[in-house]
C-alpha cells in the first residue's frame, strides 16, 4: 500500500511526497523511496520511524499495524499534524484511544478507502431496513494469503452497519465460523465468513437470503490503487478540517 500511495501522490497535482518511513528493522530503511517502489531516484531516503520526519510534511498517511498506528497518531497529535489511517485490526480499546486523540487533530480513519466500498456501507443499511427480519444476513469476505487480520476491517464495518440498521447487538448476533452439529440458524445471526488465498486484493459480499429469493451486493477490488486514490483524496481533504474523527463517507460527501 505504501508503494501504491507514493505512485498515486506523484501522479496527483497539488500534493507531493515529503518523507517516507518504515519500521526500524525493515530492509529498505536508508534506501531511496523512489527506487524501492519503482519510480526511480526521488531523493527521499526511507526513515526508520515517523518521529524523525514528522516536521517535513503537512499530513501523515498511515497504513501500518494497529498498534503502530495508535503510536503514530499520538506522535502526530504532539506535532499538530492531521492524519489519515487506513490500518485495520484495531481492538475496541485502540478505537477508543483513536477517538480521544482525534479530539486534538483532524483524523480520517477508515477500514477501506475505496469509493465503491463506502457507497456499499451506505447501501447495505438501506437494504437491511427495507428487508427487515424476514431475510437472513451473511457477509463473505476474501483476501490474499498475506492478510493478518480476520475478518477484514471492511467486513466488520459492514456487520456493524447491518446490526445498527436491524437493531441488533453485533456482540451477540455475530457468527464468525460454523462447524459440526450447530443446530438451526438463529434468525438474529449476522454471519461473517472469511476466505484467504492467493493474491485476492479484496472481495466483499453481503447476502440477504429470504424464502424464495436472495439478494447479493458484491464489491471486488481489482487492484490496491483504488485504496491509494482514496487515501490521497482523504489527505487533501483532512488538512482543512477542524479537529475530530472522520471516515471516508465524510470525505466523499456521503454523510
Amino acid at each position: 500500500m505504501g508503494g501504491r500511495i507514493i505512485h498515486t501522490i506523484e501522479a496527483t497535482e497539488g500534493i507531493s511526497v515529503a518523507a517516507v518511513f518504515e519500521r526500524s528493522d525493515h530492509p529498505a530503511v536508508g534506501s531511496d523511496a523512489g527506487e524501492v517502489v519503482g519510480l526511480g531516484t526521488m531523493g527521499l531516503k526511507i526513515a526508520p520511524d515517523l518521529k524523525s520526519v514528522l516536521d517535513l510534511g503537512d499530513v501523515v498517511i498511515d497504513f501500518t499495524h494497529h498498534q503502530s498506528s495508535v503510536v503514530h497518531l499520538r506522535e502526530a497529535v504532539s506535532a499538530k499534524k492531521p492524519v489519515v489511517i487506513g490500518t485495520t485490526g484495531f481492538t475496541n480499546e485502540e478505537m477508543e484511544a483513536i477517538g480521544t486523540l482525534a479530539r486534538e487533530i483532524p483524523c480520517v480513519q477508515a477500514p477501506n478507502m475505496s469509493m465503491g466500498v463506502n457507497l456499499m456501507f451506505k447501501i447495505v443499511e438501506d437494504m437491511a431496513k427495507a428487508l427487515g427480519d424476514g431475510f437472513d444476513v451473511e457477509i463473505i469476505e476474501a483476501h490474499h494469503h498475506h492478510k493478518k487480520d480476520a475478518p477484514s476491517g471492511t467486513a466488520v464495518k459492514l456487520a456493524q452497519n447491518l446490526a445498527t440498521a436491524l437493531g441488533r447487538d453485533l456482540e451477540k448476533a455475530g457468527v464468525y465460523a460454523r462447524h459440526g452439529i450447530i443446530g438451526e440458524r438463529r434468525p438474529e445471526e449476522i454471519g461473517i465468513q472469511t476466505i484467504r488465498g492467493g493474491d485476492i486484493v479484496g472481495e466483499h459480499t453481503v447476502l440477504f437470503a429470504g424464502v424464495g429469493e436472495r439478494l447479493e451486493l458484491t464489491h471486488r477490488a481489482h487492484s490496491r490503487d483504488n485504496f491509494a486514490r482514496g487515501a490521497v483524496k482523504a489527505a487533501i481533504w483532512v488538512v482543512s478540517q477542524p479537529p475530530g474523527l472522520y471516515d471516508m463517507q465524510h470525505v466523499l460527501g456521503l454523510k
